[in-house]
């Protein structure tokens, strides 16, 4: 597989930095909050959270899984997520094929994560970027950064407001230092479903899991 089809370690490096961000966007924080207000709050419990917590920085992928499963996919529209970086060729899926496409590129993601739980450091802050547009749109761009390394780490990131108005805003896409991560794996995807169709993605994906899990 095309070697770019993951990504650098710098990206992995932040990038749980940015779901740990709005990994726990729950109701208790009003919905109502505008999106870069409910960022801000939540950022600096969950990096707390993280900072305490030993096997998460160690990068325990059991762990990892149930933070995932519990504060993070009920705020995030997993399956906009996946069908997007799967392409036009999501629609021609089957159910079940869709189903295993999610789950396979879960365990990416979750993979992409666990080098970055590391990275967490006690000064690491997040800082939220004046919002662009008005707070009455159902999709925004929230602009941040991550400030504590040596240089800050720009970061933007899209929500959707949630059908269902308990549920606040949902993420559906990031971009970290300058890749928006769903175009990123678009690409990445199209090559692979064009060479070998949406079997050969799901196998290369559950391939390329079964490894990391042998690391």
């Amino acid at each position: 597989m095309n070697s770019n089809f993951y990504f650098s370690s710098a990206l992995s490096k932040v990038l749980l930095s940015v779901l740990l961000t709005v990994s726990g966007l729950a109701s208790a924080f009003g919905a109502e909050q505008a999106p870069d207000q409910f960022i801000q709050n939540m950022s600096n419990e969950i990096l707390d959270i993280v900072r305490k917590d030993p096997a998460l920085k160690a990068g325990d992928l059991q762990k990892i899984g149930v933070l995932v499963d519990t504060k993070l996919l009920t705020h995030v529209n997993f399956q906009r997520m996946t069908a997007a970086a799967v392409g036009p060729a999501w629609r021609q899926a089957s159910p079940e094929q869709q189903k295993r496409l999610q789950d396979e590129f879960k365990m990416l993601l979750m993979r992409s994560y666990s080098g970055a739980l590391s990275q967490v450091k006690d000064n690491y802050s997040i800082a939220v970027k004046p919002l662009r547009g008005t707070v009455t749109e159902n999709e925004v761009v929230v602009r941040t950064e991550i400030r504590g390394g040596s240089e800050p780490v720009p970061l933007d990131y899209r929500l959707e407001k949630s059908a269902d108005s308990d549920a606040g805003w949902r993420i559906y896409n990031f971009n970290i230092l300058g890749i928006w991560m769903v175009d990123n794996y678009r690409s990445q995807f199209s090559q692979e479903i064009n060479a070998k169709g949406i079997d050969g993605l799901i196998a290369t994906l559950s391939e390329r899991n079964k490894s990391n899990n042998r690391k």
